[in-house]
């Protein structure tokens, strides 16, 4: 005898889900475990991975507290909900602080060569920012190969803040301070959620936050201003 077993359950780990593609999920009853982001109208969805809002707003403070007073944000595709939310709680946590010029701009996916795209524009436009916030480290990466290319010593003329902690971060050539997701605990509990959504269908979806931390390398000031 045969058994053919049915899993009936989407996990997706991409910050960018086009909402029809997820929401057929949903409408098919399958379960879905979102990783690392969400989709708008994903509230029936689980969820694992950061409070982007809060990762936005501790970016913000991050430079405010090195004395940076032209602060610019550097995002994914403006249409990225993971974007959005770093760029809310970036903004509102800015909003604070009228005293500080701020400026906000987007990539057009995320992506080394889109980074490096966004922030040559930024450069080549006049009136660059002290420092940025490339709210994913692959951009970020990308927009320190472009003020590279212009001369600019990092972080003397510019600094810049990623948010991910990806290997390559850590590179000795790239060196990125970043924000850390915690990568490990998120996949585990993802999977842990999927199991537990095979195992009892009908649960009601959970939300699992982790919190993230700073990783200091070398992009940004030091807190003493040197």
């Amino acid at each position: 005898m045969q058994l053919v077993a049915k899993i009936e359950l989407f996990f997706d780990a991409t910050c960018a889900v086009p909402a029809s593609f997820a929401a057929s999920f949903e409408n098919a009853n399958i379960p879905v475990v979102f990783a690392f982001a969400r989709y708008n109208g994903s509230e029936n969805a689980n969820l694992v991975g950061i409070d982007n809002e809060a990762a936005g707003a501790f970016a913000a403070r991050t430079l405010l507290a090195r004395g940076y007073r032209h602060i610019g944000f550097l995002g994914g595709p403006d249409s990225a909900v993971s974007t959005l939310d770093r760029l809310k709680g970036f903004a509102a946590e800015m909003a604070a602080h009228p005293e500080v010029k701020v400026s906000h701009s987007f990539s057009s996916e995320y992506s080394f060569a889109a980074g490096r795209a966004a922030m040559l524009e930024l450069l080549d436009g006049g009136d660059p920012a002290e420092v940025y916030f490339g709210a994913d480290d692959v951009i970020s990466i990308g927009a320190l190969s472009a003020m590279e290319s212009r001369g600019l010593k990092i972080p003397g003329d510019v600094g810049i803040l990623g948010l991910n902690d990806m290997e390559m971060a850590g590179w000795e050539n790239i060196n990125l301070t970043t924000i850390r997701q915690p990568i490990r605990q998120i996949t585990s509990a993802a999977v842990d959620l999927m199991v537990s959504q095979l195992a009892a269908p009908d649960r009601y979806p959970e939300a699992r936050l982790f919190p993230c931390t700073l990783i200091e390398r070398g992009t940004l000031r030091a807190l003493n201003g040197g």
